[in-house]
């Protein structure tokens, strides 16, 4: 039965159970993904029905073109963030590297799961296991579809080449094993491991070798703002260091008004009750960078915020059951470097990386 926008349904008892219909993409690494955050949800909340709904996205359907060429901010967001608006669905749960910066009027990020590792990976073609990207033959094709990493890559490892590849894992672990037109893909280890693919994992990349892009490895869930009962419901779910670090990333980004057309990497670390942030911008080949770390205190005794409304939105993101004034410092310390960044010349470096890759 419908009573306004939520669905409910009637048990053979009589009782009457609210169903939470949750959006997701339609890939398998999606599909798992949202079922981890339903099983944790089904464990807090098992008076709840949940409801599965997959669909496609833009950046699922467009196959044949570089992300970064594509120039839609929300590729594997806006058809999920519609199917909110029209109470289609009641949360998606996206990963956070997914998620701009900026979220469309009405949206919100009510949870940020613990992180996953945030790093990327190597996985070699079979006939090469064994070897690191160092110990590659010269003119070795390395298959990614991130700027961010052939940047930073072109620059450590200058006797490899590197191409796009586009797909979802399954698709992209195809092309590498079956045809010769690779030696290696770069994919984030996160996703690697959620597949239980890890076996496949050669080589773990340290951030001397590259730093990672914001968001990665962070499963986060949109709700629509006005869900006060969702937000309260989804509260439980954050995971207090990764919400800052995520805060800290999302707000360096939009700060420098990044996004994947152009290079921009980050490093994040809470340790003694700081909050470490290192950030990056590179050309496209690499050859330009500008990278510098800073700082912030994560207060040990911090309270929760007692409020809740969109004023209390960190680039995006609701998390009420973690220290506002750690929030604040956090989303301050992504501000702050960047502004450090751009003093330093990013601005032109990312203008000059985003006008090539449009060109190209």
């Amino acid at each position: 039965m419908e009573q306004g926008q939520f669905k409910y349904i009637r048990n053979e008892d009589g009782k009457v159970s609210r169903v939470i219909r949750i959006g997701t993409r339609k890939s398998e690494l999606a599909r798992i993904q949202t079922a981890s955050v339903a099983d944790k949800l089904k464990e807090l909340y098992p008076d709840i029905i949940l409801e599965i709904v997959a669909m496609s996205t833009t950046g699922d359907k467009i196959l044949d073109t570089a992300l970064s060429k594509i120039g839609e901010k929300s590729l594997f967001t806006k058809e999920l963030e519609t199917a909110l608006e029209k109470n289609m669905v009641d949360l998606v749960v996206h990963s956070l590297k997914d998620l701009p910066t900026t979220l469309p009027v009405g949206f919100t990020i009510a949870a940020v799961l613990k992180r996953e590792n945030p790093h990327d990976a190597v996985v070699l073609h079979p006939k090469h296991a064994g070897k690191t990207l160092e110990s590659l033959p010269v003119n070795s094709v390395i298959g990614t579809s991130s700027l961010r990493r052939a940047a930073q890559l072109k620059k450590r490892f200058p006797h490899l080449e590197f191409k796009d590849i586009r797909g979802n894992l399954n698709t992209r672990l195809k092309k590498l094993d079956e045809k010769e037109d690779f030696v290696a893909i770069i994919l984030a280890a996160a996703g690697l491991k959620r597949m239980g693919w890890e076996n496949r994992i050669s080589q773990i990349l340290e951030p001397e070798d590259c730093m990672y892009a914001v968001g990665q490895g962070a499963l986060a869930v949109e709700i629509r703002a006005s869900d006060a009962d969702i937000l309260e419901m989804l509260s439980v779910l954050n995971d207090g260091d990764t919400v800052l670090r995520c805060i800290a990333e999302r707000a360096f980004l939009r700060h420098l008004e990044g996004g994947c057309s152009v290079p921009v990497a980050v490093h994040t670390e809470v340790k003694d009750s700081q909050l470490y942030l290192t950030g990056a911008v590179f050309s496209l080949d690499g050859s330009e960078s500008l990278k510098d770390t800073m700082q912030t205190s994560i207060p040990v005794n911090d309270k929760c915020q007692e409020e809740v409304d969109e004023k209390v939105q960190r680039v995006g993101v609701t998390a009420i059951k973690v220290g506002s004034e750690s929030q604040a410092n956090a989303e301050r310390l992504g501000v702050d470097l960047a502004t450090l960044l751009l003093s330093k010349g990013a601005k032109e470096i990312l203008t000059v990386a985003r006008q090539l890759n449009d060109a190209r």
